[in-house]
């Protein structure tokens, strides 16, 4: 199902204040109050907030659905210096007081993950459950070859680097996935070059295994078939309270191609409905 056919509510933009200045996020609910749980959505590395938008505007339609860009990334200010998940995480908490969100269930994308998984640890009683699309669990030998690709890009003057990263972002585009909508994500992995490696770095020094067997919330773990699709399932053995939902079918940008069918499967587990 595609997003044309999806209900859905406008998208708002905002800024809230956080520890290392402020913070953009988009944003949408309900035109009526609702009891449902609040949605906050965290990204992958280096995008923003942008991946989110066509879900949080069907997400929107019955609670509130929220999307921060991570501090450096999108329109928020960056850190002064490298940060780590746990900054991120502490930076969220800022998005969460701002917004006065008392209990939240969380979504994360790749790094966005992690961010979900360090803010459950560092916020227990907010944290309701989480949903996360990949757990980047590495070996050794993986870890140093994702640091080597993904190190702080060398700028060439006729541009080569830009084709590079296109070409990269086009080889994991997933079915469906059409190059206007690569193009439109496309724009936010540009930006800030000299720190958009910040991301990446924070979640290769992140420990996702260990942290993850310390989460006690329930955790939805979706697994598209993406360039974590592997390094995902071995979160199986341990998560205490988690389960993987296999999709083979699907590959990065599913939030915006098969909108309506993610929306009802993470309606379904944040909601105890049938998806």
């Amino acid at each position: 199902m595609t997003t044309s056919s999806s209900p859905s509510v406008p998208v708002r933009r905002a800024y809230v204040e956080g520890r290392f200045g402020q913070i953009h996020l988009r944003m949408a609910r309900p035109d009526q109050e609702s009891a449902r749980t609040p949605l906050v959505c965290f990204h992958m590395s280096p995008n923003s907030g942008r991946i989110y938008e066509t879900f949080l505007g069907h997400m929107g339609t019955d609670r509130l659905a929220v999307a921060p860009d991570t501090p450096g990334f999108g329109d928020s200010d960056p850190p002064s210096k490298q940060p780590s998940i746990s900054d991120y995480a502490a930076a969220m908490t800022d998005v969460l007081d701002a917004l006065g969100l008392a209990t939240v269930d969380v979504m994360g994308y790749h790094t966005g993950s992690e961010t979900c998984v360090e803010l459950a640890l560092q916020q227990p009683d907010r944290v309701r459950k989480l949903i996360l699309t990949s757990a980047p669990i590495f070996s050794d030998e993986e870890l140093q070859d994702f640091r080597d690709h993904y190190a702080k890009p060398e700028l060439s003057e006729d541009g080569s680097h830009v084709a590079k990263a296109w070409k990269g972002h086009l080889f994991w585009a997933g079915p469906g996935y059409t190059m206007d909508y690569v193009g439109v994500q496309f724009a936010d992995a540009l930006r800030r070059p000299d720190i958009s490696w910040w991301g990446h770095n924070a979640a290769f020094d992140f420990p996702m295994g260990e942290k993850l067997k310390q989460v006690t919330q329930p955790v939805l773990l979706l697994n598209p078939n993406d360039d974590l699709v592997e390094h995902s399932r071995r979160a199986d053995d341990i998560m205490q309270n988690g389960r993987i939902h296999e999709l083979p079918d699907w590959g990065h940008g599913y939030l915006d191609i098969y909108t309506e069918d993610a929306g009802g499967l993470i309606r379904g587990y944040l909601d105890g409905e049938p998806s």
